[in-house]
C-alpha cells in the first residue's frame, strides 16, 4: 500500500488519526468471499477487533454474520442492520442484562463457557419465554504458541468447559426446557499464522463431534472461531492466505450431513486497512537512545504496550540516511511506547509518521486516559474525493 499519495492531504490534518484503506478493506472482503464459499462456510465478524460505523456497514452489506462479546455489541451489530439470526453471543461473563438483550432479539446462538452460565441462560429464557439455542464452547487444551494474552484454547485458560466436564453438561442440560444445544464451538487464541495449530484443533473436535454423536446428540453446527494471523512485518503482504486456511480445516475437519460451520474472523478481516498517522512533536537524544516523541500514544493504539507487539512504523515526510529511533508517545507511562530501535529516514520535528496493520485492536481499544481525546477518522475514498 503507497501511503505516499496521502502525505498531501495528510499535512492539513490534526494528528494523531486513523486512516482507513478503503479499496483494500473491499479486497480482503471479497478474497475472503470466494475462499469460504467454496466450501460453503458461514463467516461472522468479530466486532470486537474493530466496531468502526462504516467498516461495520461494509461487512453488513456483504452479507457477513456479527461476532458479539457484550450486549452492546449485539445492539451495535442490530442498529447497524446485521441479521438478528446471524448473531452469536460469546463471552465467559456474560451479564443478566446482556443475556436478556440477546434472548428479547432471538439471536442466532450463545456460545456458552459454564453450566452455571447455561443454567442462568435457561432461567432468563423460562422469564422471557424463550428457548435459547446455545453451543457448548470447550477448551481443547490446544496451544496456539501466540502471546500468553490471547492464547485461549490452553488448560489454564478462563474460556470454555473442560472436556471432562461435557457429559456432566449434557445430562444436566437434557433438565432444561428453555435451552436448544445446537452446536459445538472451539476458539484457541488470535493471532495464530501456523497451519498445524488449527490442524491439531480439528482433530480434537472431530474426537467432540464423534462424541456427541455416540451420544444420540446431533449438532447443528460447528464453530471453530477465528484467530488468524496477519503479517505485522511486512504488511505490504496485506490480505491473509485466506484460500489455505479454509483448505487446512475443509482437510482435516470431519463434518456429518447436516451440519453446518461458523467461522468468527476480525483481525484477519481488518487488521492491514488501518493506520495511524502521528506527528513528531520533539526529538530526543540521550546516551544510549535516541527518542521520536509523537503524539500518538497507547490512548490510540495499545497493543505495543499491552502486548510488546511489533507494528512496522514508516517515515512519510523524509527519504534521508536512516537512524534508529525508539518512537514513543506523550503519555505519562514508561510503557507507553510504538517501536523500540525503529530504523527510520532521519526524523526532524513535524514530520509524519505512519504505524501500519493498525485496523484490528486499534481505535477500538482507543481510551481518553491522561483526559486525552479521542481522535478523528480519516477514509481513503473519502480524501481522495476532496
Amino acid at each position: 500500500m503507497c501511503l505516499e499519495k496521502y502525505t498531501a492531504k495528510f499535512q492539513g490534518l490534526s494528528t494523531p488519526f486513523y486512516f482507513y484503506d478503503v479499496q483494500l478493506l473491499n479486497d480482503t472482503i471479497n478474497t475472503l468471499k470466494q475462499a469460504s464459499d467454496k466450501y460453503k462456510y458461514h463467516i461472522h465478524y468479530s466486532l470486537k477487533a474493530n466496531s468502526n460505523p462504516k467498516i461495520l456497514e461494509l461487512l453488513k452489506d456483504n452479507g457477513f454474520g456479527a461476532d458479539c462479546v457484550s450486549g452492546n455489541e449485539i445492539k451495535l451489530a442490530i442498529n447497524t442492520g446485521f441479521s438478528k439470526d446471524s448473531i452469536v453471543f460469546a463471552g465467559v461473563g456474560k451479564t443478566d442484562a446482556e443475556i436478556e438483550i440477546a434472548l428479547q432479539n432471538d439471536i442466532f446462538c450463545f456460545n456458552c463457557e459454564s453450566m452455571d452460565e447455561i443454567f442462568v441462560i435457561n432461567e432468563l429464557a423460562l422469564k422471557n419465554n424463550k428457548v435459547a439455542s446455545i453451543a457448548l464452547r470447550i477448551n481443547p487444551a490446544v496451544d496456539a504458541h501466540t502471546h500468553k494474552h490471547i492464547n485461549t484454547g490452553v488448560d489454564t485458560s478462563k474460556f470454555g468447559i473442560e472436556k471432562e466436564d461435557i457429559s456432566m453438561v449434557c445430562d444436566n442440560i437434557k433438565l432444561l426446557n428453555n435451552i436448544n444445544l445446537i452446536g459445538l464451538h472451539v476458539h484457541i487464541g488470535s493471532q495464530i499464522t501456523d497451519m498445524k495449530v488449527y490442524e491439531q484443533m480439528c482433530w480434537v473436535i472431530n474426537d467432540l463431534n464423534r462424541w456427541f454423536r455416540s451420544n444420540d446428540i446431533m449438532l447443528e453446527h460447528l464453530n471453530v472461531g477465528g484467530g488468524l494471523g496477519i503479517d505485522y512485518r511486512t504488511p505490504d503482504n496485506s490480505i491473509p492466505d485466506f484460500e489455505s486456511y479454509f483448505e487446512t480445516i475443509n482437510k482435516n475437519l470431519v463434518v456429518y450431513n447436516g451440519q453446518e460451520v461458523h467461522f468468527e474472523l476480525g483481525r484477519s478481516v481488518v487488521g492491514q486497512c488501518g493506520n495511524l498517522i502521528t506527528k513528531v512533536l520533539f526529538v530526543k537524544e540521550n546516551t544510549n537512545v535516541r527518542f521520536a516523541i509523537v503524539d500518538a500514544g497507547f490512548t490510540e493504539l495499545i497493543r505495543p504496550a499491552l502486548y510488546n507487539a511489533y507494528h512496522k512504523i514508516e517515515n512519510l515526510s523524509s527519504t534521508d540516511e536512516p537512524k534508529v529511533y525508539d518512537v514513543v508517545g506523550p503519555i505519562c507511562e514508561s510503557s507507553d511506547f510504538m517501536g523500540k530501535e525503529v530504523s527510520l529516514p532521519k526524523v526532524t520535528r513535524g514530520d509524519l509518521l505512519v504505524i501500519r496493520s493498525a485496523g484490528a485492536y486499534g481505535q477500538v481499544m482507543s481510551s481518553n486516559y491522561n483526559a486525552r481525546e479521542l481522535v478523528n477518522t480519516y477514509y481513503s475514498d473519502q480524501l481522495i474525493k476532496e
